[in-house]
């Protein structure tokens, strides 16, 4: 048995389970759920029936390059989204069954556990990152993200020998449960460092089409380098999908784009791996990167609930709108995990504690008393959710 397996913590939705375990919420109210970053939202017709009208392509083995249409969809979206003189659909992108599956198998592909490795991660973080790091043979890194730094990591705090000991660093932008934007300055900065101390980056952007500012989308890692001037993406690592952006979760559709020598390298793991995309999702896939306009909509959507819900909740919660997302990362009265159970016995509304979310680090939990909010489902019934967890502040 693989021995790194005993590492690896119960994951957040199992600590949920165990928490509410004795509880019995109330019958005669319905079950609301803000714990999982599931969208509710319909899935758009069109990319339906595309997947429905390609059926046919169940008969015959998908490649796991994909498609040239389908690499041709993804790189063309990119250039417009983020603004770059071009991508090599041949050679930069590549895509994969959702980003959950592809950021843990790039760790088994980057990571040499001959040596001292380190993967650095933010601090509340996509449990992924952990897994990954920890089953690829390294050690994780954790950098604390709280109010006091915008809830973005302070990358000052991490030494020179240990950024030389780095082999992957995972950033997520827009991020997770936080919604901070890291700025183009930022992921500057952070591309000259992997340059110096020869890691990778790996940029986590499945939240970044989901923004209130339609003049401002979120800058990605990918439109930070070509504006240094460098379109070789060198060490730099983009992850997409099509679950946030389209309400496509079942579908698990994304890519991975960037530097050529990596995706080569990541291509020669996922055919040993096994994963290709089916062809039916490869032809509904292509529709969805080619249509902006229902994710537009959808935007419009998010943005409907965070007023309604903020409207409700501003003066029962500390919270604030985050910068993109759709979370909220409030902070509580009482221990999170406390509220959790509140919540869950009084109204049979379900949040995820953020303790449960982060690791302790000098001391230190940047979950411990916050809870993830995830506004997924339909705009009333979160204002539904966003009444009873106000009803339930009246009694702590």
């Amino acid at each position: 048995m693989n021995p790194d397996l005993q590492r690896l913590q119960p994951y957040p939705f199992e600590k949920l389970r165990s928490l509410f375990a004795d509880l019995q919420p109330p019958v005669d109210r319905s079950a609301i759920a803000l714990s999982i970053g599931e969208p509710k939202h319909p899935s758009p017709a069109f990319v339906l029936q595309a997947a429905a009208e390609n059926l046919d392509k169940l008969a015959n083995y998908p490649l796991t390059r994909g498609t040239d249409e389908l690499r041709q969809s993804i790189a063309a979206w990119l250039t417009l989204r983020f603004q770059l003189a071009g991508v090599d659909a041949d050679r930069q992108v590549l895509p994969v069954n959702g980003t959950r599956e592809a950021l843990f198998a790039f760790a088994q592909t980057i990571v040499d556990r001959r040596g001292d490795a380190t993967v650095i991660s933010p601090n509340p973080f996509y449990q992924i990152y952990e897994g990954a790091a920890l089953l690829a043979g390294a050690s994780p890194h954790f950098l604390n993200c709280s109010a006091d730094n915008g809830y973005l990591p302070n990358f000052d705090d991490v030494t020179a020998d240990q950024w030389q000991r780095c082999q992957l660093l995972y950033i997520c932008t827009p991020g997770n449960p936080t919604g901070a934007v890291m700025p183009q300055d930022q992921l500057q900065a952070l591309i000259r460092l992997a340059h110096e101390h020869d890691f990778v980056i790996a940029s986590d952007e499945c939240y970044s089409e989901i923004y209130g500012d339609e003049d401002s989308p979120p800058p990605g890692l990918l439109q930070a380098c070509a504006a240094m001037g460098d379109d070789s993406y060198k060490q730099c690592m983009i992850f997409h999908s099509l679950s946030k952006r389209s309400n496509l979760p079942g579908l698990r559709s994304g890519f991975v784009a960037g530097d050529a020598d990596l995706i080569a390298r990541f291509l020669q793991y996922r055919t040993y791996h096994g994963c290709a995309m089916p062809g039916h999702h490869q032809l509904a896939s292509i529709a969805a990167w080619s249509d902006e306009q229902h994710v537009i909509e959808n935007r419009a959507r998010y943005k409907a609930k965070f007023d309604a819900v903020l409207e409700i909740l501003g003066n029962k919660l500390d919270v604030d709108r985050p910068e993109a997302g759709f979370y909220l990362w409030p902070e509580t009265p009482v221990a999170e995990t406390e509220f959790a159970r509140a919540l869950f016995a009084q109204q049979h509304v379900t949040v995820l504690p953020g303790s449960f979310l982060a690791r302790e680090v000098q001391g230190v939990n940047p979950g411990a008393n916050r809870v993830r909010m995830a506004l997924v489902a339909e705009l009333e019934q979160c204002v539904e959710a966003a009444q009873r967890i106000a009803h339930c502040m009246d009694t702590l």
